[in-house]
């Protein structure tokens, strides 16, 4: 069981707050990948989505595994947010913006920097605690530096597309 210790409650909070990001990032990936399913780019979208889930069912085992509680407000308030990111005042009623996609590519490299970080610190945690796997975190961390270079990739792409 977590214990009350500084430590202890740092890292719940900390674990928390990535659920909730990655939480809103698969939200969006999904939604980005769904939109795009037609276009030259949807195998990408589609594999950055897929691994952006499966991060986060990684996270929650890591949690689980921890003893961290998942904090549903949390998760629930980042999941709102991501809908509520969908309404844009960017001069189309119907259809989306062409630099929406550029838009939510950025937030996605962002969020593969943030997992970068989660998994490096992690590696910190395991030096001292068996419950993680580094060779998992350095498979994961791996992943979420490809992960960020292809929404670095496809943000190029919609962005010469959207303001050429």
């Amino acid at each position: 069981m977590l214990g009350t210790g500084t430590v202890d409650l740092v890292l719940a909070t900390y674990l928390n707050d990535h659920h909730a990001i990655t939480v809103g990032g698969v939200e969006l990936a999904r939604r980005l990948a769904s939109q795009q399913r037609t276009s030259a780019h949807a195998t990408e979208l589609t594999t950055l989505s897929d691994e952006l889930a499966e991060d986060l069912r990684t996270l929650r085992r890591i949690m689980a595994d921890l003893e961290v509680p998942v904090r549903a407000y949390k998760a629930t308030a980042a999941w709102a947010a991501e809908k509520l990111g969908r309404v844009k005042f960017n001069g189309k009623l119907v259809a989306s913006s062409p630099s929406s996609p550029v838009l939510e590519l950025e937030a996605l490299a962002m969020q593969a920097t943030a997992k970068e970080g989660l998994w490096r610190s992690l590696r910190v945690r395991a030096q001292r605690d068996g419950r993680l796997d580094l060779t998992e975190l350095d498979d994961l961390l791996t992943r979420a530096e490809s992960q960020r270079a292809t929404a670095a990739r496809l943000h190029q792409r919609f962005a010469e597309a959207a303001f050429s």
